[in-house]
This record gives structure tokens, sequence and C-alpha cells, in this order.
């Protein structure tokens, strides 16, 4: 499951307002426009499993040639390592280099926590699609983080059971919803999916593929746009079904759930790249069943997905050593050994393009042994994702979606009320923070 799940940012906990600039961090001290001379080391804290066994190539390799030498220092991942990463900051006692999740490069730029390193990174934007470059630009020609992993969204469903209920994969979102309707007058006890709230990252990329835009910097100020016309439309779909009763309304990720998906008692599931990882432990016995196809569109003819997870390596404005960083952040998401390396040891799907077609990538996940052209599927998507638009205080959004789409959900009320709830919480915290909100 994605990283999101489990952990939510934190906003500000060491607070550093904006003040003039929506976006203040520029980059700072360091090296940031030459290679370092002599021997380098630098500081990299990371959540990855076996991101020690990457970093030892750089080490044996290139490293070693050019005098940079990278230590792991392995921590916890999510809320506890942004606060962890601020207050080192405060103390400008940060490490060189950093992982952060997408949704949370906002609140450590805006913080003046990382480095521009846009003059130090050549050409790796062609490695990736424009889509996943924006997320560590957040829409300006600083460049503030080189992707490594993404969660484009998908389509998961069984393939023995559509054929059993005479379903057909969805296309559209209409047609999901006509899918919806005709498996419950088939089979009353069944249900396509869930609407859950207990993964916000799940309806943000929904919304994100509809075109909504969260947060956007206006000049010297933030403007939210959580209920704009993108996200409405979405809150109304699934409280529509919900409301409805054609799919559940009980959260992923529980006892209950997995029985669900390993029963056949609920046989698709709205999910992402990783989600492969997520069945093999929720649905051990129907391994084989299952397939992956893209997620349905607003319009016919569309092909646009959302995002759900991911991740960045970023340079930090307290490095003395922010051109040597950036190197290192360039090879590690770029060169094939190293990409090869992170999907055998840490397992994740990478941001660059050339990686998701080859090594590692080059046969399907074991549980969708069936699907042979999963990977060449997934890339393809992934190419197809929109842009995103986080903003300071991603985890307040976050909580207050927990907390008025679980309510939402349970009641079976009004979705658009509790995005009107997010967007209301959301604008309240930024501005308590001290930051300037555009009207």
């Amino acid at each position: 499951m994605p990283n999101t799940k489990r952990r939510r940012l934190v906003a500000t906990t060491v607070a550093v307002a904006l003040g003039a600039t929506a976006l203040a961090a520029c980059g700072s001290s360091g090296d940031t426009g030459e290679a370092a001379s002599g021997p380098v080391s630098l500081t990299y804290w990371t959540w990855t499993p076996g991101m020690d066994k990457v970093v030892d190539l750089w080490n044996k390799g290139q490293g070693k040639k050019e005098q940079i030498t990278v230590t792991v220092k392995k921590q916890a991942s999510g809320d506890s390592l942004i606060t962890k990463i601020l207050t080192a900051h405060k103390a400008k006692q940060a490490p060189d280099l950093v992982q952060a999740e997408y949704q949370a490069l906002p609140t450590l730029v805006s913080n003046d926590a990382l480095a521009d390193i846009s003059k130090n990174v050549g050409d790796a934007k062609n490695e990736f699609a424009d889509g996943v470059w924006q997320q560590t630009t957040l829409g300006t020609d600083a460049v503030y983080a080189i992707p490594q992993d993404i969660g484009p969204m998908m389509f998961y469903y069984r393939q023995d059971l559509f054929k059993k209920y005479g379903l057909t994969v969805p296309t559209t979102w209409d047609q999901f919803a006509e899918t919806a309707r005709k498996l419950k007058k088939a089979s009353p006890d069944t249900d396509l999916t869930t609407f859950s709230a207990n993964d916000s990252g799940l309806f943000a990329g929904l919304a994100q593929q509809a075109g909504a835009k969260w947060w956007t910097a206006s000049g010297n100020k933030w403007k939210v746009g959580i209920n704009d016309a993108a996200s409405q439309k979405v809150a109304k779909f699934w409280g529509g079904l919900v409301k409805e009763g054609v799919i559940d309304n009980q959260p992923m990720y529980t006892p209950a759930w997995n029985k669900a998906l390993d029963t056949g008692k609920q046989i698709a599931w709205v999910s992402a790249v990783w989600a492969p990882g997520t069945l093999t432990t929720a649905a051990p016995d129907t391994k084989g069943k299952w397939a992956m196809a893209p997620l349905p569109q607003w319009s016919a003819g569309e092909n646009v997905t959302g995002s759900w997870g991911g991740s960045s390596t970023a340079v930090t404005t307290d490095s003395k050593h922010q051109a040597a960083a950036a190197e290192f952040a360039a090879w590690l998401n770029t060169d094939k050994d190293a990409l090869n390396a992170l999907a055998k040891e840490s397992g994740i799907y990478p941001a660059s393009k050339a990686a998701q077609t080859s090594g590692a990538f080059l046969t399907p996940p074991d549980y969708f042994a069936n699907q042979a052209d999963f990977y060449t599927q997934a890339a393809k998507i992934a190419e197809t994702t929109a842009p995103s638009a986080w903003g300071p205080n991603v985890n307040v959004a976050y909580a207050s979606f927990n907390d008025a789409f679980g309510a939402a959900a349970k009641n079976k009320s009004d979705f658009a009320a509790a995005l009107d709830s997010m967007q209301d919480e959301t604008v309240a915290d930024l501005k308590k923070q001290g930051f300037g909100v555009a009207q």
C-alpha cells in the first residue's frame, strides 16, 4: 500500500512563515554551482528498505572515482521524518539529502529547507513524465528534488467474476457506475468495490485525474481549491454510489476488506501500480485471477490518470556540498544499475520512464503472472499522470478528509458537504499559520 496510508504530513511543526512569498526557498549556501573538489562525505536520510545496498554501488563506482561518499541514515517515515528534518534545519544541521514524498515538498520548500538544484541536474528532466517532474518543481523554474518512485492509478478487477456476471471492464466512470448497478442486481451480496475514507491519498488521486488543483500559488498567497468543480464532481459521483447502495462504504486495509477481496464479495479495486503487493497479502487465494486496466475516464477518449503515492530525493539548504548531493540524487534515480538495484532491493516502481520497461520490469508481478504485459501497460498509464498541486498543509486537509468523509461514508450523507469542510478547515489552518490566502 502507499506510504500515504500510514503517514500524514506535518505542515510546520517547526513554523517558519512564508512572509512575502508563497514559496520562500530558492536554494542557498553550499557548492551549488560547481562540483566539489577533494573528498566529500554526504549523509542521506531515507526510509526505503535496502537503500544502503543501492548506495553501496555509488560508493564503489562513480562516488569512488569522484571522491564523493554517501552514508545512509535509516529514518522513520512520514510525519516523524518531516518533523525531524525541519527541527534539524532550524539548527542548520539537516543532512545533505532527504527522501520526501511529493506532497511534503511544499512544506519543506516553504520552510527554506530544500535547495534549488536546477543548475546541477543536467537533462534529468527528460527521464520523467511531465506530470511527475512538475511535482518536484512546484510550477516554477526551480528544481527541489529528483523523482524516485511513483504510484500511477489503475483499475484492478477479478477476470473470472467479471466473466461470471457478464460484466465489461469500464472505460468511463459512467460505465463504472452502470457496472456496479448491474453486478448488484445480478448478485445482491456482491459489491464492485468500496469507497474508503481511511486513505485520503486515493480521493486526492481521483480528484487529480479529474483536473483538480487543490493548492496553487498566486503571487505571495496560496489559493485553495479543494472544493473546486473537479473535486465536487468526484465527491458527488462516489457519494451517489454509496447512497444508492451499489458499492460498499467500508474502509480498506481491514480484516473484513481483505476477506471481501479474497472471497469475491468485492470484485474490483481502484488502486495504483503498487497494488499487487497489497493483494498478495490481502487476497492470497485469488492469485492469478485478477487483471489490471487503465483507470476509467470522465469522458470517452480521454487518457489521464491520477497518482497515489511516490517520493523524491531532495538536497537540503544546509548541505555544504549541494552540487555533489544533486549529482548523487540524479544518479540514484536515472542510472540504469541504480534503478535495477532499487527495484530489486527496495521494491519500488521507478519514476524514470526508461526503467519502467527494463530490468526488473520485463516480467509481470508474480501475483499477475497471467498478465504478461502488466508493466508495459503500467508504463503507458504512468506517462498520462496528471499534474498535481500540493500545498504546505496537506496534513490538515488529509485529516479533515478522514473525519468528514468518514462520517459521510458511514452515514451515506452528502459528500459535497464533506468536501466543503475540507476546504474550510484547510483555509482556516493556512491563515492561522500566517500564510497569505487568496480568496
